[in-house]
């Protein structure tokens, strides 16, 4: 486990900057006998390895959208699942709403979905999938490689969902990886839930890698919240993404 200063160096591929726009499409794809809805978007190159990027609470927001196009500009086939099926917000009470709304059955059919629709892309190449997730998000990132999907590399930015309601399959983890950032705002890698991921992790047999971010807060990478994006933290913590999705999906 690490606890790094975010002012640290750890460049090995270029960084996602903030701006990217490659111009992504919304698609419908096949989930557990239903379907889906997300959105796609593929490198520069046409080609790389798939990594779905999983929400906060507000829903498929820009922010959201917007890292999966910075994935996409730094080689990676992106895929944005639609976990509340048209319905998105910009208000804390209504995203608590929708987060507890949420039924983890159906999350996890439209990421194990999103995953299987990747994998079976012409242009996604490389050793499996890969999870990026953001807040809810994070904790359904981790919780995305005990699922059976082809999914083998894992990050969560500061996840927050208690692990009962996912009752995570941990042993799955066996052969697979796993890093998560954590902000001081919600007590750093010490959080109950953080060491309750590390540890199951660890114990089936999968590797993980934890980071703190001094002075940061929850959401510190989301820029389009000023109140609480880091844009210094932010920039390690997705370059230390970047190197880890690339060493272990290329």
């Amino acid at each position: 486990m690490h606890g790094e200063s975010p002012a640290e160096p750890c460049a090995t591929v270029t960084a996602m900057t903030s701006d990217v726009r490659s111009g992504g499409e919304m698609i419908t794809y096949p989930s557990a006998g239903g379907t889906g809805e997300g959105y796609l978007v593929t490198p520069p190159g046409g080609s790389g390895p798939g990594v779905i990027v999983i929400q906060e609470w507000w829903g498929l927001v820009g922010h959201v959208k917007n890292v999966a196009d910075r994935l996409a500009a730094a080689g990676f086939v992106a895929l944005a699942p639609d976990l509340y099926h048209g319905v998105a917000t910009g208000e804390p009470d209504e995203a608590r709403r929708l987060l507890m709304g949420l039924a983890m059955d159906g999350a996890a059919r439209d990421i194990a979905g999103a995953a299987a629709h990747l994998s079976g892309l012409e242009s996604v190449l490389g050793r499996g999938i890969g999870a990026v997730g953001f807040c809810m998000g994070g904790s359904l990132a981790l919780w995305s490689a005990t699922l059976d999907a082809p999914i083998v590399a894992a990050v969560g930015f500061y996840p927050a969902v208690p692990w009962e309601r996912m009752d995570p399959a941990w042993p799955s983890y066996r052969g697979r990886s796993a890093m998560i950032h954590c902000s001081e705002g919600d007590g750093t890698s010490a959080a109950p839930g953080i060491r309750t991921a590390v540890t199951a992790i660890t114990e089936a047999g999968g590797s993980v890698e934890v980071f703190d971010y001094p002075g940061t807060q929850h959401a510190f990478v989301n820029d389009d919240r000023p109140e609480v994006y880091d844009a210094e933290a932010a920039g390690v913590a997705m370059q230390r993404t970047l190197d880890f999705l690339t060493a272990h999906l290329r």
